[in-house]
């Protein structure tokens, strides 16, 4: 995919892995939508960022927080090239409620379905377009501590299968970047919450390898990008930890298990 003079619209790009990436694909030569639910946010990210950078507020996982981040894509610059689905919450700890669920399923997966819905009819009629979804390595191992968020990063990435398989034939790209930990202000909030639940997921993410930088995620997923590459993997070691977990599924549950227990001891005797 080409990204020189190409229409971009990112969700979430008001802070960490989304701003990093606007920055990206602007310096790229793209015309960018930085958008946020967070209006604030998304005006100040695009006014640092510069060059054919705008910041629209509105909220990705409705459907008319979709519409208004196309149309201003369309009125400033023109047609969408490439959508990056990249806003995400971490959701309640352990189960939550249903009303956790809800919000969780809307911003993690939903917001995927939807522009998706919105963008496939144009760009099969075009016969080009890409859909990047930034997922988690969550999506192909899990999270501890949050249901929520290990399910819907898994059905992300179900997702993006499903659009590569069925729209590939119609010139549509695909890519979904799975990320384990990434400084962002995301992962912030779980280290520094007061919930025991959450900061225990925190530390499953920072001892599992290196916390990388949002430029390095911005830097895997353009690559990616411009080599219609499906699965990005920052981290390479979640390769060797995905091709274990299908290799014997019992073995690594139980090792899960084991890690998820010295977590919490650890956690115990810090507290």
């Amino acid at each position: 995919m080409q990204i020189e003079d190409s229409v971009v619209v990112i969700t979430g790009a008001g802070s960490g892995i989304g701003k990093a990436l606007a920055a990206a694909f602007t310096a790229a030569g793209a015309s960018v939508v930085a958008g946020d639910i967070d209006a604030q946010a998304a005006a100040a990210a695009a006014t640092e960022i510069g060059g054919k950078a705008i910041g629209v507020g509105a909220d990705a996982a409705t459907i008319d927080g979709v519409a208004t981040l196309l149309e201003a894509a369309r009125s400033t610059f023109g047609p969408v090239d490439i959508f990056v689905a990249n806003a995400g919450i971490i959701g309640a700890p352990e189960l939550g409620s249903d009303a956790d669920w809800d919000r969780v399923l809307d911003v993690n997966l939903r917001a995927h379905v939807r522009a998706a819905d919105a963008l496939i009819p144009e760009w099969t009629a075009r016969g080009s377009g890409h859909f990047v979804s930034v997922a988690s390595a969550a999506g192909l191992l899990t999270q501890i501590g949050a249901a929520g968020y290990a399910v819907t990063k898994h059905a992300a990435v179900g997702f993006a299968e499903w659009l590569a398989i069925t729209h590939g034939d119609d010139g549509i790209g695909v890519t979904v970047v799975c990320p384990m930990g990434v400084a962002t202000p995301l992962l912030d909030a779980i280290v520094d919450s007061t919930d025991d639940t959450a900061r225990v997921a925190a530390a499953s993410i920072t001892t599992a390898g290196e916390v990388l930088s949002a430029d390095d995620v911005a830097a895997a997923t353009l690559a990616g990008v411009r080599d219609g590459t499906f699965l990005v993997l920052p981290h390479p070691g979640v390769l060797d930890m995905y091709r274990g977990k299908g290799a014997d599924y019992d073995r690594w549950i139980a090792g899960m298990r084991r890690y998820r227990r010295a977590l919490h001891e650890n956690a115990h005797t810090a507290g």
